[in-house]
């Protein structure tokens, strides 16, 4: 299974970049990260049977065995592609949010889209971690 995490905006060379790519080494599946410029440019069309995940302000508020358990899940029923939408500045498109699966927020507060990728990134690593029985994830 490929998470795909596809991001409006570029990230650059920065402590963002670097916490991302930090995250992305851990994470037990393969990654894949597609920027989009903040308006315009095409989504890669995803193959029959993506999930797709925005991460919107309006999402449901999952933790994080939560979110594990979600991704499980849809790797257990052959879930090949797992694609994050994070919009720009703006956020997403009204059909981008249409097209989701399941959108999640971190929280209530607004965060920049490269906060958003970082956290996103920690998530799926927490995720695989999770799945895996791994013992450093403390819930409670």
């Amino acid at each position: 299974m490929t998470l795909h995490i596809i991001a409006r905006g570029k990230i650059g060379r920065g402590p963002e970049a670097e916490l991302v790519q930090r995250y992305v080494q851990r994470i037990g599946w393969p990654v894949r990260i597609t920027e989009l410029p903040d308006s315009g440019g095409k989504v890669p069309p995803p193959a029959p049977g993506t999930k797709i995940v925005t991460l919107d302000e309006t999402g449901r508020q999952l933790g994080s065995v939560d979110l594990a358990r979600r991704i499980g899940d849809w790797q257990d029923h052959g879930i090949r592609e797992i694609r994050f939408l994070i919009g720009a500045a703006d956020g997403l498109t009204d059909a981008e949010r249409a097209s989701a699966d399941l959108s999640i927020a971190f929280g209530k507060a607004t965060w920049p889209h490269l906060m958003a990728r970082a956290m996103l990134a920690e998530q799926l690593w927490r995720a695989s971690s999770i799945l895996a029985n791994h013992p450093y994830h403390r819930e409670g």
